[in-house]
């Protein structure tokens, strides 16, 4: 695991503390050798990047905020002078008003609606155009879904359709970037306790019953997921792209 992403520059998108997901897949491919470039928007998620890569080498801040097409060519651009081949990129990043959340499917707001598929699905495609020049020598996409895209979980409501748009983005940009050399592929993960996670009222319970139900009889950690992502951004995935990648401990197969 020392070395599978060796001399490569991976881009992650959408760490925010040491629980996020993000983070955990940074931790695993820094551990397996990687460059690491962080993304934070605003002064307060810079500070708090900071502070949690303080000490830590090779391991560059930058800003973007991905509802701006001209903050997502400035971030690319200067990855583009300062590193010149991009090898990965990990996109993170989601979000709905708590509102939408809350309140039942149905009663989701136009703006609430647009605003999560802007940020939750399209900037997939807008980071993945803007990161695909870079990519010279092939290259390694990677996002991250859930169950919810596919399957009523009362509570996540627009953030699933969102999640089932991302899903199909996927596969599109896969076709669009595969003549490239470029893998473009989704992690659908298990749940695990994040601060986003806290916005979906039915987290708590969903957290009680995968343990009961999957195959593995627990819930996944930041390492497993972590560790999956290190597989699809390294060569041992050359010939996988366009797929959603399952890391929930068995808990999709299960019928009942």
């Amino acid at each position: 695991m020392n070395s599978l992403l060796k001399e490569r520059t991976v881009l992650v998108m959408g760490v925010r503390n040491k629980w996020s997901i993000a983070w955990g897949i940074a931790e695993q491919a820094r551990e397996s050798g990687a460059r690491l470039i962080l993304t934070y928007q605003g002064d307060r998620e810079r500070e708090a990047l900071e502070k949690l890569v303080a000490g830590m080498e090779d391991i560059r801040l930058l800003p973007c905020d991905v509802t701006s097409d001209e903050a997502i060519t400035g971030l690319f651009a200067t990855i583009g002078r300062e590193f010149g081949v991009l090898n990965g990129l990990v996109h993170a990043i989601a979000y709905a008003k708590s509102e939408d959340l809350s309140a039942p499917f149905v009663e989701t707001s136009r703006d609430g609606f647009l605003l999560a598929m802007n940020i939750s699905a399209y900037s997939y495609v807008a980071v993945a155009r803007a990161a695909a020049p870079l990519m010279t020598k092939g290259g390694s996409m990677l996002t991250l879904t859930y169950l919810g895209s596919e399957r009523v979980l009362p509570g996540y409501n627009v953030m699933g359709v969102a999640k089932a748009a991302l899903e199909a983005s996927t596969r599109y940009l896969a076709h669009d970037l595969g003549e490239r050399g470029i893998r473009v592929n989704a992690i659908s993960a298990g749940p695990v306790k994040t601060m986003s996670a806290k916005g979906v009222k039915s987290f708590s319970d969903i957290l009680g019953i995968v343990p009961e139900k999957a195959p593995l009889r627990r819930n996944v950690t930041l390492e497993d997921l972590g560790r999956s992502a290190v597989y699809l951004l390294s060569d041992l995935s050359s010939g996988t792209s366009g797929e959603i990648h399952y890391v929930d401990g068995g808990f999709n197969v299960m019928g009942i």
